[in-house]
Order: C-alpha cells, then structure tokens, then sequence
C-alpha cells in the first residue's frame, strides 16, 4: 500500500500528462529494442502524434474552461432525476454511438464507486428495433421512433454528434423537445444543426473528428464523475415547477 497517496484531483481540472521515461518506448530515457521504423533513442515525437496530441489538448483546455458548469448542472439534473425513476436515452452513430454507450454502461453499472444502478438505454444497441424501424419508416427515425416509444416525463436524451448534422439525431431532438423530454447533446464546433435543436449543448472547439471524439469521452467521464458526487452527497438540485416526486415510478 502506498504510504503516500496521490491527492484526488478535481474532476474538472485539466492536466497534462508526460510520458515517463521510465516506460520502454517512451522518452528520453527509452530502453526498449527500436523495431523497424521506430524513433531513435531520445527522439522527440514525430510531428504528426505531436500535432495529435497538442490539438488534443487545446480542445480539453476550452471544454474544461468553457463547459465544466455545464457538465456540472448536468450531473445535478441526472441525480434528480435518475434516482426518482427517470431514465437517460442516449444515442450517436458510429465513434459516437460508442461513446454515448460507454456513457450508459458507466450508469447502469458503476463508474468508480459503488452505487445503486441507474436506468439508461444507448438506443442505437437496440439492434432489432435499429433494423426494424430503418427498414418500415427509414434510417432518419431509427433513434426518434424509440424516443417516443420510451421516452417519459422526466427522462433526459442525449445526443452526440461530431459534426451536429446527423439527421436521424435531429429527429430524435424535435421528438425529445416534442415529448416535453430533456434533450442534450455532445458536438463538435458550434454552431451546428444539432445544439440548435436541443435544449442545450456542449460543443467541443475542434477540427478534427477525433480530438472531437476524445474530448467527448472526457465529458462523459467528467459528467459520470459529477453525477456520482451529487449523488453521494444527495444533494441533487430541486427540479422546476412540476418536477416528479422521489416516489415517482415509470408507466407502461
């Protein structure tokens, strides 16, 4: 056990990481064995993981100043709601379908510490229902028609796009605003078709799709991480005028 433990650090700082020295592969003080087209020893990193991981960087810099209130009043929503009987219906396409399911795993299982399960449903997993409803109404309802069919008042949606054009989310959007559901998302740079159609939306300063996509598994991280906090501390926010009472239970 180590006698001097590291200090939590607050989830919405951001901090850079070095590579050890220590870690074959890695830095000036590499030991490993160069393979074949590997970096000479002490070499810095070639231009184009430099240029990766600086835009990377950047973006984090901004989600951090930029939407770690949002994140936070976030968490406080999920945390009245989720706990009350509500549900989070999530959902994206491709890279992003990945990170909205990573989002949903993280709530009903756990994230770091052990807490009751919540319910959360990544509707482009729903793989039969995907199938079905692309192939009778067209791909541009697959994720709306689910909405509808699940979404209660209460729930929240939340969307995540990299470039907010994604048609069949749009539709998802207008029918979560429809419903009277909270509607969220995820994009890329503002504006975009999508944090125009949700309620609100943090959108990550980026140009290329995957310092976006990277940036989005941070939020999520960072959102998992505050909605724990308010959580243990039951210190959820009180909801609006006509919000649902803790005994609330889902109808069929």
């Amino acid at each position: 056990m180590n006698p001097y433990p590291s200090p939590s650090p607050s989830p919405y700082t951001c901090h850079t990481s070095y590579a050890s020295s220590a870690r074959p592969g890695f830095g000036s003080g590499h030991t490993g064995t160069e393979g074949p087209g590997s970096a000479p020893r002490g070499s810095p990193p070639r231009p184009g993981l430099w240029a990766h991981c600086s835009s990377l960087h950047s973006a984090l810099e901004r989600m951090c100043r930029d939407g770690a209130d949002l994140l936070e009043r976030w968490a406080g929503e999920l945390a009245r709601a989720l706990p009350a009987g509500g549900r989070l219906l999530a959902a994206g396409n491709g890279g992003s379908a990945a990170q909205a399911q990573h989002l949903t795993a993280e709530l009903v299982g756990r994230y770091r510490r052990e807490r009751p399960p919540f319910s959360a449903i990544a509707l482009h997993a729903e793989t039969s229902s995907i199938t079905a409803i692309g192939n009778d109404y067209g791909y541009d309802h697959v994720f709306a028609r689910q909405v509808a069919a699940h979404g209660r008042p209460g729930d929240v949606v939340l969307l995540l796009s990299t470039s907010g054009r994604s048609d069949n989310l749009l539709s998802a959007a207008t029918t979560g605003r429809d419903l009277g559901l909270q509607v969220w998302a995820l994009t890329g740079r503002a504006p975009n078709p999508l944090a125009q159609a949700a309620d609100e939306a943090l959108c990550i300063d980026a140009e290329a799709t995957a310092t976006v996509q990277e940036a989005h598994l941070v939020a999520v991280h960072l959102l998992c991480e505050a909605f724990d906090e308010v959580v243990d501390r039951g210190s959820a926010p009180a909801g609006p005028a006509g919000a649902l009472p803790a005994a609330y239970g889902r109808t069929p």
